[in-house]
């Protein structure tokens, strides 16, 4: 089971980790700072650093999954290709550093949080999410034209205004008690554990609240410039809102 130590702290750059197991799919890690892909949040890159200093190039992240292709507790890390020979000095017990593309993962962090100024400001359910470090994309159940520009505005508002961001926990039974928390018609939040992970927006004025496992600002200021350039009509029913940078 790899500890996934950025559902505590997504500031994490970096951690001491042991090989698991290094299999055709990926390098598995004890521990790591490198979110797997899952959400609509992209997986993140950055290099495993062996103690000589030689660093593997680390192109995605995924969740593991057994031969019958369930799901397991494991993360993949998946090096770039052509790195053989490095990929030799990987055993099980060796100990690395987990090094992420931290730039990368920031504009993540910024996209995904917009994700949900945009839930705040068209409060209706969402039904797809895309968040890649270069664009992000949500959508949204409506039959109603939606404007760019006021939806543009809306955001810098909410950053403007510095809001926390907060993570926490609710019980299952909790949100049986509130399943309006859950904005997402594609993906359900992991349940069996006893709890389920939240994001708070905003805290005596709250914005936002609902499961979430991805990883997030720690307030709406330091979103900086997001702004909506593109809306489309997917469906009759459905409206997507594309976000891009303006910084």
């Amino acid at each position: 089971m790899t500890q996934d130590l950025f559902r505590q702290d997504a500031y994490l750059q970096h951690c001491t980790a042991q090989v698991v197991a290094v299999t055709e799919h990926g390098v598995v890690l004890d521990r790591t700072v490198f979110y797997p892909l899952g959400g609509g949040q992209a997986g993140d890159t950055g290099a495993l650093v062996l103690g000589d200093g030689t660093e593997i190039a680390i192109a995605d992240t995924r969740k593991a999954k057994d031969s019958e292709g369930h799901p397991t507790a494991d993360i993949w890390h998946v090096p770039l290709a052509g790195q053989n020979d490095a990929l030799a000095h990987l055993q099980p017990g060796v100990e690395v550093i987990a090094r992420i593309d931290w730039a990368r993962r920031h504009r993540l962090m910024r996209f995904h949080t917009t994700t949900h100024l945009l839930c705040h400001l068209v409060p209706v359910p969402v039904n797809g999410c895309s968040i890649t470090a270069d664009a992000a994309r949500l959508d949204l159940v409506l039959t109603d034209p939606l404007d760019k520009d006021a939806l543009t505005e809306g955001i810098a508002a909410l950053v403007t205004a510095s809001l926390p961001v907060t993570i926490g926990t609710i019980s299952d039974a909790e949100l049986d008690a509130q399943p309006d928390l859950v904005k997402s018609m594609s993906v359900s939040p992991p349940r069996g554990s006893g709890s389920v992970r939240t994001v708070r927006i905003g805290q005596a004025t709250q914005i936002d609240l609902q499961p979430c496992g991805g990883t997030h600002v720690a307030n709406t200021a330091e979103i900086g410039g997001v702004v909506v350039t593109k809306i489309e009509k997917k469906s009759a029913t459905t409206r997507r809102v594309v976000l891009g940078f303006s910084d």
